[in-house]
């Protein structure tokens, strides 16, 4: 005769078996984020389902260095031991579940090496000058005399990031300085070192010294292009020429990217025209010693640009008041266009199917939204912005980079006229 049992195939239908002594001795100290990741990597244990942190974390919706604390945790706790998987990775490592009545009842002498190794850590790095030093600068830093709890939490990033006492130490005052004190905070900056390749502190402060100088330059200016790349020597070159020879203040740079946002591939070299007509028509302006200057030209555009958004938006109120419906609309449409977004990024099997549906939804709300305009006897562009010159949308600038036609034409009395009509 046989017995057997009928098994699900469905995890959530199981149990995770968790150990009183776990419950009992070590959940109420515990970290609530720290026992949400032992339960459900204990849950995936059990399953011998194949997962990692970055899975954890995202099913958690914790940050990654969190998990890495996590485990960190318990290890020293002594519930579980981490298993370094690769010799040149320290977050590379396995983790194996102390059973922890075997570690009460069971051997002794395991027990007692292990506790003795956990609890003795601390004590034995702060022995060194090296952790001295760093410890008082933490504490000097944060202002006042950290927990045994938090050293350990930063001790931990020695093993789990792969710093050095120095680095962390350095770390707490440059943060200090910018006004940020806390420990998570810190722990992010240096991870953030640390993935980027910075190890040493000679490594830090040369990417400081890059960030915070021209480097920090570039950097703004990529970002405002929404490059996700390093610049070429060539793209260095022409940023240099804008503040060294053309004189052309942060300010005004990113004035002259924001003026790339219509154009489907901005680039360095279309800024670059911009901020060449700019300084060109600035010296000309001093060298006449008449006509309007490239600020006040530059303050007239966008004023007019204000001044248009402001009266498209009272036409928006106006169908609003008219036809209720279209506010709906236009409601839903945005919702439709996020969940579009979502769709697109995610890795859903139906994703293709999910994408199709919400665009043929957008396009019936679309119809209706022109039917009710028509039906109301609105323009179907009523609700839009009107541009006084439509080739450059009120910029001064094509989108090829070049001066836009309407701009020999703006005068010191068309800016006044302006000024005084606002």
């Amino acid at each position: 005769m046989k017995f057997t049992k009928e098994r699900t195939k469905d995890y959530f239908l199981l149990d995770t078996k968790v150990e009183n002594m776990f419950i009992n001795e070590y959940l109420a100290a515990a970290d609530g984020d720290y026992v949400k990741v032992y339960l459900f990597a204990l849950m995936y244990t059990e399953l011998d389902v194949d997962f990692d942190n970055e899975d954890i974390a995202k099913q958690l919706a914790m940050d990654i260095e969190d998990v890495y604390k996590a485990w960190s945790y318990w290890e020293k706790m002594g519930v579980i031991r981490k298993r370094n998987i690769n010799p040149e990775n320290s977050l590379e490592y396995d983790v194996e579940f102390v059973m922890l009545k075997q570690m009460l009842y069971g051997s002794s002498q395991n027990q007692t090496v292990h506790e003795t190794e956990a609890s003795s850590t601390i004590g034995a790095r702060m022995a060194s000058q090296e952790y001295r030093n760093m410890s008082a600068r933490v504490e000097k830093a944060l202002g006042r005399v950290i927990s045994g709890t938090e050293m350990g939490e930063i001790m931990s990033w020695v093993d789990d990031m792969g710093t050095d006492p120095e680095v962390i130490g350095f770390a707490f005052e440059y943060c200090a300085g910018k006004g940020k004190k806390t420990i998570r905070y810190v722990g992010t900056v240096i991870r953030n070192w640390i993935e980027e390749g910075y190890r040493t502190i000679e490594e830090v402060k040369n990417h400081l010294g890059e960030v915070e100088g021209r480097g920090g330059d570039y950097r703004r200016v990529f970002q405002a292009l929404g490059f996700r790349r390093l610049p070429s020597e060539e793209e260095k070159r022409l940023m240099d020429l804008w503040f060294d020879k053309m004189n052309h203040d942060m300010e005004t740079v990113l004035a002259a990217c924001a003026k790339t946002a219509g154009i489907s591939s901005p680039s360095i070299s279309y800024v670059n025209r911009v901020l060449e007509n700019w300084y060109k028509e600035g010296h000309a302006t001093v060298k006449s010693g008449n006509g309007p200057s490239t600020s006040e030209v530059m303050a007239y555009y966008e004023l007019l640009r204000n001044t248009e958004a402001a009266e498209a938006e009272q036409r928006r109120q106006e169908v609003y008041e008219t036809v209720p419906r279209i506010k709906k609309i236009e409601e839903e449409e945005q919702r439709l266009t996020t969940d579009l977004t979502k769709v697109i990024l995610s890795d859903t099997v139906d994703r293709k199917e999910q994408t199709e549906r919400i665009k043929a939804a957008m396009n019936e709300l679309n119809m209706e939204k022109a039917l009710l305009l028509t039906d109301n006897n609105f323009e179907l562009d009523y609700m839009d912005i009107r541009y006084t010159c439509q080739l450059c949308r009120d910029t001064g600038m094509l989108e090829t980079g070049e001066r836009c036609q309407c701009l020999d034409e703006i005068t010191s009395e068309k800016i006044k006229m302006l000024q005084k009509n606002k």
